[in-house]
Parts: structure tokens; sequence; C-alpha cells
């Protein structure tokens, strides 16, 4: 079983092409509502709610933006790489090439905790993203996000 057992082999955005956040947010959440049958209405409206609470953005290029939202059966993940970094708001000031979104059910509880800890864990891999800014393959990214890292 991959660690990112949810993240969708269509949900893969290798090279994104955004100016902004804003923009950001709404290519993830019209990307997400293609993937999951929620409008992207929806999905954007909870990830803008989220980031109203701080930013997503954990630092070194990355964000993790999420939410939770009736309607859906299960964790969704979808990752996109940027084309050129953006300003995020991160917590260390640098802007964010790297995203992955994460939807949760609404009662996903401590189920939505533990898939954010493994996106996290799995984004600090050594060397994972420096792989992941590298490639501009949607199944190279799908591998290199769903592998298990390899024992040292």
């Amino acid at each position: 079983m991959p660690l990112l057992d949810f993240l969708d082999p269509r949900a893969v955005l290798p090279a994104l092409r955004v100016s902004g956040k804003k923009q950001a947010l709404q290519e993830l959440a019209s990307q997400a509502a293609l993937l999951t049958g929620l409008t992207d209405d929806a999905i954007y409206e909870a990830l803008l709610q989220r980031e109203r609470l701080g930013s997503t953005g954990i630092g070194e290029g990355i964000a993790i933006p999420h939410g939770k939202l009736p309607g859906l059966t299960r964790i969704f993940g979808l990752v996109a790489r940027l084309e050129k970094p953006v300003d995020f708001e991160a917590l260390d000031g640098q802007p964010v090439d790297v995203l992955f979104l994460l939807l949760a059910p609404e009662g996903a509880g401590a189920d939505h905790l533990k898939a954010l800890a493994r996106v996290a864990r799995v984004l600090r891999e050594p060397g994972l993203i420096e792989r992941v800014r590298a490639t501009r393959d949607a199944t190279a990214l799908y591998a290199i996000m769903t592998e298990l890292p390899k024992a040292a």
C-alpha cells in the first residue's frame, strides 16, 4: 500500500501556471471538483476558510492547503508543482512551488490529522522535494509521491 494511498493518479498537476495564492487555490479546487463530484466553489471556500486561520505554507517552498467538506466520502489528495513559485504567506516567508491539497469528509476527525501528518512526513523525506521539482511528468510525479521510502 502506498504511503499516500489517498492520492489519485489523475490528481497530479506537474506544471501548474498560476500568478498567486488565490489563483493557485482556485485551480486546485477546480481540479479537485472534477475528481470528487463536489463543486469548485465549495472546495475553494473550505480552502479559503482554512487559510484565514493561518497560511498552510509550511516552509521550504511547500504548502498543504486542506479542508473538510460535507458530501465527501473519503480523504482525497492532489499534488501540484507550480511553474513559478508564488507568495503563500508561508511560515518561513519563502514562495511556494509545491502544493499538496488534502480534502477530508466533514466528520473525519483524527483521520484528517493523520493524513496531514503523512503528507508532511512524505514531503520532508530527504531528496523527495528535489525530485518533485525536477519532474514535469505526471506519472513520474505520482510515483515519487506514492512510493514507499527506501530503507537506509
